[in-house]
């Protein structure tokens, strides 16, 4: 949502002009819930949405308009605005009151986030009609030994769709969304291709994001045992955690995260010749999790 400032100008006497005084300055927004909600994001370089409103996320602002991000140009990739998809006549949002478990009522390709400027479709991903993937296809991105395992959960526990997108960046970033819809949380939760140990195709050892993980221990530290009292931002931090290729990663590196939100289990895949750029990949987490939340 854009907010407007606008200022009354005053008419002074036209027998006795009067010096006009200075502009008062905007009021400051309440910066407990900013620094809340951007503290823990501004520590490693990616940014939430604050508030409820129908666009979400900071996808393109200039830095020094962002507190403790005024400097050089990070690597941040530029998004289109995100905005909450249009839900069926009568449905409830995600987490509201009426519907605390989190289910989500739009449809599962809408949720996706979308891809960067600059970016072009990745045809590794393979995708049917409105971007549904089959269980086949998904379980591609892990080694062949842990298909069987998590062929069998996800037909037999729970799983309704799954849906995918891909994209390529011009630095050869190769990146890799899908969205897991289940018939409930708890089916998300004993959902077992989001771990440590989870046995990816292209990364044989998994270790957590040093990053992100101080960065959220910081916030949890800062906030202390009430996080209710951060609102959906520090909700939707704590259900998303980070991995990345331990080194020595090879030729390519891979970054994993996954984030929980009621009924779906998404995760995001980040691969790079070399080293796999860690700001991106904070930056596209924190933005897939505003949309789901």
């Amino acid at each position: 949502m854009t907010e407007q400032n606008t200022a009354v100008a005053g008419t002074a006497p036209a027998a006795e002009p009067q010096p006009q005084a200075p502009a008062a300055p905007a009021a400051p927004k309440d910066r407990r819930t900013l620094f809340a909600a951007l503290r823990w994001t501004a520590a490693v370089l990616v940014f939430a949405a604050v508030g409820t409103g129908v666009t979400y996320g900071i996808t393109r602002a200039e830095r020094t308009d962002v507190p403790g991000l005024s400097t050089e140009d990070d690597g941040r990739w530029t998004y289109p605005a995100l905005t909450k998809p249009q839900l069926p006549a009568g449905a409830a949002l995600p987490f509201a009151a009426d519907n605390p478990e989190g289910i989500h009522y739009a449809g599962l390709n809408q949720l996706l986030l979308p891809a960067p400027a600059g970016a072009t479709a990745d045809s590794t991903l393979k995708r049917e009609k409105d971007e549904a993937v089959t269980v086949d296809a998904f379980l591609e991105e892990y080694q062949a030994g842990e298909r069987e395992k998590l062929r069998t959960q996800l037909v037999n526990e729970g799983l309704r769709q799954i849906a995918g997108r891909g994209w390529t960046t011009p630095d050869g970033t190769r990146t890799h969304i899908y969205l897991l819809r289940f018939q409930g949380p708890g089916f998300v939760d004993a959902f077992k291709g989001c771990t440590v140990s989870t046995g990816l195709a292209n990364a044989s050892v998994l270790e957590a994001d040093p990053v992100w993980s101080e960065a959220k221990r910081n916030q949890r530290n800062d906030l202390g045992s009430d996080s209710a009292a951060a609102g959906p931002s520090w909700r939707s931090a704590r259900d998303v955690t980070l991995y990345q290729e331990a080194q020595p990663a090879g030729d390519e590196q891979v970054r994993f995260g996954c984030v929980q939100s009621g009924d779906i289990q998404a995760l995001v895949l980040q691969t790079r010749k070399g080293q796999a750029p860690v700001v991106p990949f904070h930056q596209t987490l924190i933005l897939q999790s505003q949309l789901l939340y």
